[in-house]
């Protein structure tokens, strides 16, 4: 039975039927996997890894939190999976396009439902086989263009927000578009607090602008205390973006209702008591298949020092891009390493198979940890060890640990130890797990477990860490 069309209005709405369907593909020399269609599927959950201590987890719809360590260090807020789901179109990207076709100026919002059914489009999903990409791409048929944006990561410079904006047509295309990401935390807020006090904590945000760079710096007047003290909040998390034709760049989302309705866009220095955001103002017509980038880039935790040294690198170092993709290609290059550490790398005519079994192994590993240097140890790691385990012990062989060659074999280390006599000695040397790159199976679907991705002290010093219990590591490396 034919279904008579609906409209808004005037117009008969389109609602594509096209059931969802997976393949692989490879885009940039990289192979992905991609889910066509995904529209039609229900919102499902994923995460993003990195090969440092980055996490984002994020919904099919594109609602996300993500940060860096643990969720104290977040940089959007850290909800349970049901929330971040709901919060599609609030946390997370977002962008408005008024485009001009055949004399007409159209109005477009990729990934939101505000205007579904207005148009004759296709939302995709491709993420790559590595797990540290992820693409959102839609297609609108009726006006010919492709918008697109990738979520990645940088061990130097922080999260990594790729966009591009494609003519499909064989005309030229003018448009001008905000483009950017919402509900951006400030530091120093952390999961209790925004779970049980976030209104409060929307009182003490400020987000300014540095026009000069298009540094966006995003921090709390001061820390929310009920006690007659001093609480400074002495550090910021950070938003800038780059790319060509870019006004403007705003750190609120109040101008994005005017932007809808056809005005422009006014300069925003500054804004106080509301949730942070960052967006650019782009104007620019694109020829016949042509095609723009641009790129916003945020990072947490950051010290007044490093702000302004960011902000100085940014007004003074031009190579800056291609320092940013050298960055990311060495971070996939280092998870590669990662995973072939306990065996994850396999080539099979089954390219499903070898996708999971690398999946697989990732996830064990992020769960057990990889030993740093195999059976190789560092002899200062062991005397911290040995120091915080039991402070006597430490003190009894300060000058046996001081003696130990570095850096010195497993098989070498539990020789030497017995060769001392002492029980507690040995035991220590056994307990002693040189793992790094574990954490707890915590993430927002199960809020009972906190993780913390311990690979680098503040000072950038690499730390030799495990969250995970005995089972999970034995699982791993002793199966």
């Amino acid at each position: 039975m034919t279904k008579p069309p609906l409209h808004a209005g005037k117009t008969i709405l389109k609602f594509s039927s096209t059931p969802p369907e997976g393949h692989f593909i490879t885009l940039d020399g990289e192979q992905f996997y991609a889910i066509k269609s995904v529209q039609q599927m229900p919102a499902f959950f994923m995460s993003i890894v990195s090969a440092s201590d980055h996490w984002m987890f994020i919904s099919s719809n594109g609602a996300l939190t993500a940060g860096r360590k643990n969720p104290e260090l977040a940089l959007f807020p850290y909800y349970t999976v049901d929330k971040i789901h709901d919060s599609a179109g609030i946390t997370g990207a977002k962008t408005i396009i008024r485009a001009n076709r055949r004399d007409k100026t159209y109005l477009w919002e990729p990934f939101s439902d505000c205007l579904s059914g207005l148009y004759a489009a296709e939302r995709n999903l491709y993420k790559n086989v590595v797990g540290n990409r992820l693409i959102f791409e839609e297609i609108n048929h009726d006006l010919e263009i492709r918008f697109a944006y990738e979520w990645t990561t940088s061990e130097k410079f922080g999260f990594v927000r790729k966009a591009v904006l494609c003519n499909l047509g064989r005309g030229p295309l003018t448009v001008a578009l905000l483009d950017g990401i919402q509900n951006i935390l400030p530091h120093g807020v952390n999961r209790m607090m925004q779970a049980d006090k976030s209104c409060l904590v929307d009182a003490f945000k400020k987000s300014e602008l540095i026009k000069e760079t298009g540094l966006g710096i995003y921090r709390l007047n001061s820390i929310p205390v009920d006690r007659a003290e001093p609480s400074e909040a002495l550090k910021a998390n950070t938003v800038w973006s780059y790319g060509h034709d870019i006004r403007r760049r705003l750190v609120s989302s109040t101008q994005l209702a005017a932007f809808r309705r056809g005005c422009p866009v006014a300069d925003e220095p500054d804004a106080r008591g509301k949730r942070g955001a960052y967006f650019v103002n782009l104007e620019t017509t694109l020829p016949a298949e042509g095609q723009q980038a641009w790129h916003i880039v945020a990072e947490v935790n950051q010290t007044a020092s490093r702000v302004a040294a960011l902000n100085q690198k940014l007004a003074s170092d031009d190579g800056i891009a291609a320092e940013i993709e050298s960055d990311i290609s060495e971070g996939t290059q280092n998870l590669r390493k990662i995973v072939a550490s306990a065996d994850g790398l396999q080539f099979t005519e089954d390219r499903l198979s070898t996708a999971r079994h690398f999946a697989n192994v990732l996830f064990n590993v992020m769960r057990g940890g990889i030993f740093d240097n195999g059976y190789t140890i560092s002899r200062e790691d062991l005397d911290k060890f040995v120091r915080k385990a039991n402070s006597r012990l430490h003190l009894r062989h300060a000058e046996w640990l001081a003696d130990l060659p570095h850096p010195v074999g497993y098989t070498e280390l539990l020789a030497r130890a017995e060769a001392t006599g002492d029980p507690a000695l040995l035991r220590a040397c056994f307990e002693y797990m040189p793992l790094t790159f574990g954490r707890r199976h915590g993430d927002p679907s199960r809020p009972w477990n906190l993780f913390a991705i311990e690979t680098r002290a503040e000072d950038g010093t690499r730390i030799l860490n495990y969250q995970g219990n005995w089972r999970d590591i034995f699982q791993n490396w002793e199966a």
